[in-house]
């Protein structure tokens, strides 16, 4: 078990309000800060929507009533905090700023973990006097439903704050991954950055409609990569001769293959393309509805895993 039982959460939007649902959940205290006005209203409107698949994967069953709570300062928020999810705005400034508020409050033993998407462990250990507490924990949303967190350390980082993180996140049914060496985008988002990358090059090049190349991945790689990675799945696509056979059988095919992939750039022309593309695949759904679908499926996989590992 985790020594982690009071979580502050800096940033109430819908990363925020993810990982504020998921704290609850596994029994946590929580304490949200948001400058918006409205954001308890937000944050437990997003909670009431998120609880029912929570319950569904098993994760609600350490639930606290009244466990939440908001204020009005982000040092309110840390004062008493054991772990701090922090979730402002993707801009240096403002992360450095909410940093320069929160250090000299933050208690002792606390560790301060970063959602960020895209910026370096080092560009944001810039940001404190002393970086000490600070560690790279990046989510992919929504973190309610989606396991794996990419972690980030490095030697400004305190002894204990990788490994208690990673204790934390797996107590409460994350999936860590350590990244060795770090990278902008880190490692999950350029994954996803290559892949979309040629879809937006299909597209734009006429070989299928957007709806059609999305198809391409849900109904086909998709649910294989749902499973096991790509490296793993080629691996038991040779057979006995695993991995090495695949390679030596393959080795000029895929070669071919990347030397033809495509390098898009997203101007205002290939935007058009893939709004218009995506408008008609909609077919008139709202973001919301849409959304509500991705969860329920995100649910039903995760209930499905489950029983197999």
């Amino acid at each position: 078990m985790s020594d982690i039982q009071n979580v502050a959460v800096l940033g109430g939007g819908v990363i925020g309000a993810s990982w504020t649902a998921l704290f609850l959940a596994a029994g946590r205290k929580v304490t949200v800060y948001d400058p918006a006005p409205d954001t308890e209203q937000t944050v437990r409107a997003y909670i009431a929507r998120a609880w029912s698949a929570l319950e569904e994967l098993g994760l609600a069953d350490r639930a606290t009533p009244d466990a939440l709570a908001f204020v009005g300062t982000a040092t309110q928020a840390v004062k008493d905090a054991d772990f701090v999810q922090e979730n402002v705005p993707e801009r240096l400034p403002i992360k450095h700023a909410t940093y320069a508020e929160i250090e000299p409050v933050l208690p002792a033993d606390a560790i301060v973990s970063s959602s960020t998407s895209g910026l370096t462990l080092e560009a944001l250990q810039e940001g404190w006097a002393n970086p000490a507490p600070l560690i790279l924990g990046h989510p992919f949303n929504p973190p309610h439903l989606i396991p794996l967190v990419e972690l980030t350390a490095n030697q400004a980082t305190a002894k204990d704050v990788l490994e208690r993180t990673e204790a934390f996140y797996h107590d409460i049914g994350k999936v860590t991954i350590r990244i060795k060496k770090g990278m902008p985008g880190h490692v999950a988002n350029r994954l996803q950055a290559a892949v979309w990358r040629e879809a937006v090059h299909m597209a734009v090049e006429g070989v299928a409609s957007v709806e059609d190349i999305d198809k391409a991945m849900w109904a086909g790689p998709g649910l294989r990569w749902a499973a096991m990675g790509p490296t793993t799945l080629f691996h038991l696509g040779a057979g006995d001769g695993g991995l090495q056979a695949f390679c030596d059988h393959f080795r000029g095919t895929f070669n071919g293959w990347w030397d033809d992939l495509g390098a898009p750039q997203l101007d205002d022309e290939t935007i058009a393309t893939l709004v218009a593309g995506m408008t008609d695949q909609a077919k008139g759904q709202s973001t919301e509805a849409l959304s509500a679908q991705r969860d329920q499926m995100l649910t039903a996989l995760q209930v499905a895993a489950a029983k197999h590992r």
